[in-house]
C-alpha cells in the first residue's frame, strides 16, 4: 500500500521544532520480508519512470540529502537508488570545500554539479552545508573572505536563506525539481550508531574523532536545522523531516515520495513526427530487404 508522506513534509512558511517532530514511528513494514518486498516495488516504478525521464527529457529530477552523522544518508541513498539505471543518476557528496570553491559563491561548487535534463542528481549534503556547519562553526567564515561581516551574524543567515530560496526557485522555473529531505535522528541513536562502528572493525573507517566532538553541538546544530528548514521549504523545493532512528522506514518514505515526485510530472515517451514514422517505415523495409542470414 503507499505510504502517506504528507505528515512528514513541512509546510512552506510553517514554523518547525525539531524538538517535537518524532525521529521514530512505528515500523511500515511487518517483516523483513515485507519490507524488501516494498523497496523492491517501489524501485521498480522508480526505474520505470527514470526511462521516461530520460526520454521525456524536460525535466530534471535533485535530491539533497542532509543529516546529523550517522543518520543513514549513505544507506538510504544504496538501497532508494539501486534500481536506477547508473548512466541516468549521479551521486555528488560535498564535503570540506577546496581553496578553489572558497574563491567562488557558495553556490558555485554544488551548481557545477547539477543534473542535466532527464537525469536524476544526488546531492549527499549540499549548499545547506553553508547555513548549518559554517553557522555552528562561524570561524570557518574567515577562510571566504567575504569582506567586512555584518555585526549580528543573523542577518548573513537571513541573507544565505534568501539566495538558495531564489537559487531553487530558479532551478524549478528551468526544469529542475527538487526534494530535500533531512534524516531526524535522536542523539540516543547516533550514540548506538557509534559504538556499533567501533564495535565492528570492518566499520571502523567509518568513524572519525570529529564525529564525537561535531556531536557536542549537538543543541546548535538542531537549532540551525530548524531555522534553515523553516526559512527554505517552499512549493518549489519542500522539505522532508524523516523518522532516521529506524533506517528501513526512513528508506521507504524517502522512496514513496521520489515515485510521487516522479508521477507528478506528467512524464511520457516521445511521439515521433511524421517524418520520423516515414523514416522508420523506410528503414524496416531496408532491413527486411537484406533478407535473413542463412
Amino acid at each position: 500500500m503507499p505510504i502517506d508522506v504528507s505528515p512528514f513534509r513541512v509546510a512552506p512558511g510553517s514554523k518547525v521544532d525539531l524538538d517535537q517532530l518524532a525521529t521514530a514511528i512505528p515500523p511500515l513494514y511487518d517483516s523483513k520480508h515485507e519490507y524488501h518486498k516494498q523497496l523492491r516495488k517501489r524501485v521498480r516504478k522508480m526505474r520505470s519512470l527514470q526511462a521516461k525521464l530520460y526520454a521525456d527529457d524536460r525535466y530534471a529530477l535533485l535530491l539533497v540529502f542532509q543529516a546529523m552523522d550517522a543518520a543513514g544518508k549513505d544507506g538510504a541513498i544504496k538501497h532508494v537508488m539501486s534500481g536506477i539505471n547508473p548512466q541516468g543518476c549521479q551521486v555528488s557528496s560535498f564535503k570540506q570545500p577546496s581553496k578553489e570553491e572558497l574563491d567562488h559563491d557558495f553556490l558555485w561548487r554544488t551548481t557545477r554539479r547539477l543534473p542535466e535534463r532527464g537525469r536524476i542528481g544526488i546531492f549527499n549534503r549540499s549548499y545547506y552545508e553553508e547555513v548549518l556547519v559554517v553557522r555552528v562553526h562561524p570561524e570557518y567564515l574567515g577562510a571566504q573572505r567575504l569582506g567586512p561581516l555584518p555585526e549580528d551574524l543573523g542577518v548573513l543567515w537571513q541573507q544565505r536563506y534568501r539566495s538558495i530560496v531564489e537559487h531553487e526557485r530558479h532551478l524549478h522555473h528551468n526544469g529542475t525539481r527538487i526534494l530535500k529531505f533531512y534524516l531526524h535522528l535522536s542523539p540516543q541513536e547516533q550514540r548506538q550508531r557509534f559504538l556499533a562502528r567501533l564495535d565492528d572493525p570492518d566499520k571502523h573507517w567509518k568513524f572519525s574523532p570529529s564525529d564525537l566532538s561535531e556531536r557536542q553541538h549537538w543543541p546548535a546544530y538542531r537549532r540551525a536545522y530548524a531555522e534553515a528548514i523553516a526559512a527554505t521549504s517552499t512549493a518549489e523545493a519542500p522539505w522532508m523531516v524523516v523518522p532516521a532512528d529506524d533506517k528501513k522506514t526512513a528508506r521507504l518514505i524517502i522512496s514513496q515520495a521520489v515515485v510521487e515526485a516522479m508521477r507528478g510530472l506528467d512524464l511520457a515517451f516521445p511521439e515521433p513526427s511524421v517524418s520520423e514514422r516515414e523514416a522508420m517505415v523506410a528503414a524496416r523495409a531496408a532491413l527486411e530487404a537484406e533478407g535473413s542470414p542463412t
